[in-house]
């Protein structure tokens, strides 16, 4: 872009300062200039200015706080401000809370005037095209989300299918009949289905928008033991849920959260354990409720422990996706809830959760 089409906005209660400066830079500049913060602002409301300068001393207002009040609402024309006096408190908090770029003392240097014109357009430019490109980034990534999610979607029915078959094959007797084929089958199948439903909950976590309704922690904790225990016939869970008052939430992401937990709870048992044990506590309060789940598993090492949220993040003996701590971490920060970790390999592992009540 051409500096001739660089817009301008000069704002200063002295008309000969006004006209100094249209004189000087008119040819290289398309400027606008005005007397006052209010005529400034109408100006602004016509106009797409890219560089705003402002005189510091004026009636009514200062230039640092004209910059302020018009920050949130034209945030992205790139301000000068203009002070023919020494005011460093005002000018250290303007910029350091971003409200100027640059300042330049009165009576200006045309030269210096003229090349901070030229860097304050660079950084508004710069500004525009980061925005541009960020926004088709997130654009890219939504279509590559809902590519994987179709994807994903579709690839499930036919190992549903699969999966029916072995389900048949074990009915009539015959699931051993071919030596450990059909026990590869199935479970190929279900590692393969784990890591479609991780997928799946990865992109409905993203995208679905919270909708607070009721929530039965007995029912919902009833539902995926039953759902998630098949995997392991020998885990015992001690359940203790005090539910005396209604509690309202996101339902969809609490299952998630609640799902993933106590998945990993049964999986990462130890193989050598004889008394495998979940122990599940929940209590609702009027403005949150707070759940802990424990288990005697293998535990987490110490050094795992701050990693253990990072997307994709595995340890050497974790053989999941290393999504569903990722999903739990995202799913609470959507529904402001917090979680904390305790492990080691003696005790096992212990989440505790806080989830707001929004009733």
């Amino acid at each position: 872009m051409n500096a001739t089409t660089i817009r301008v906005l000069y704002i200063d209660d002295e008309e000969n300062n006004l006209h100094a400066f249209k004189a000087s830079f008119r040819r290289q500049y398309e400027i606008y200039t005005a007397l006052s913060a209010d005529e400034g602002l109408k100006i602004l409301e016509n106009v797409s200015v890219q560089v705003i300068i402002a005189d510091q001393k004026m009636p009514n207002t200062t230039g640092v706080e004209f910059f302020k009040n018009i920050k949130h609402t034209y945030p992205d024309p790139t301000r000068i401000l203009l002070t023919g006096y020494t005011d460093i408190e005002a000018l250290a908090d303007a910029i350091n809370h971003g409200d100027i770029y640059r300042y330049i003392t009165k009576p200006w240097n045309d030269l210096e005037l003229h090349n901070s014109i030229k860097n304050a357009y660079d950084a508004y430019k710069s500004k525009i095209d980061l925005r541009n490109k960020v926004a088709e980034l997130e654009k890219t990534n939504d279509e590559l989300n809902r590519f994987i999610y179709s994807i994903s979607h579709e690839l499930r029915a036919p190992l549903v299918s699969a999966m029916g078959i072995v389900n048949l094959v074990k009915m009539e007797g015959l699931f051993h009949s071919s030596g450990e084929y059909w026990g590869l089958i199935e479970t190929c199948s279900n590692r393969l289905d784990y890591y479609i439903q991780k997928t799946l909950q990865y992109y409905k976590n993203n995208k679905t928008i919270s909708e607070n309704t009721a929530v039965d922690f007995k029912k919902l904790v009833s539902d995926l033991i039953e759902l998630y225990s098949y995997t392991d016939k020998d885990m015992h869970f001690n359940v203790n849920i005090t539910q005396n008052e209604p509690f309202f939430g996101d339902a969809f992401r609490i299952e998630v959260i609640l799902g993933n937990l106590i998945s990993n709870a049964i999986k990462y048992q130890k193989e050598t354990e004889l008394n495998k044990n979940v122990n599940i506590t929940i209590e609702v309060q009027p403005t949150q409720v707070n759940i802990a789940i424990n288990d005697n598993g293998m535990g987490i090492l110490n050094e795992h422990l701050e990693k253990i949220f990072l997307q994709f993040f595995k340890s050497k003996i974790n053989h999941g996706s290393g999504l569903g701590l990722f999903i739990v971490k995202e799913a609470l920060n959507k529904i402001n809830g917090k979680i904390a970790v305790s492990s080691n390999s003696i005790e096992g592992t212990t989440f505790k959760i806080t989830i707001p009540n929004v009733k």
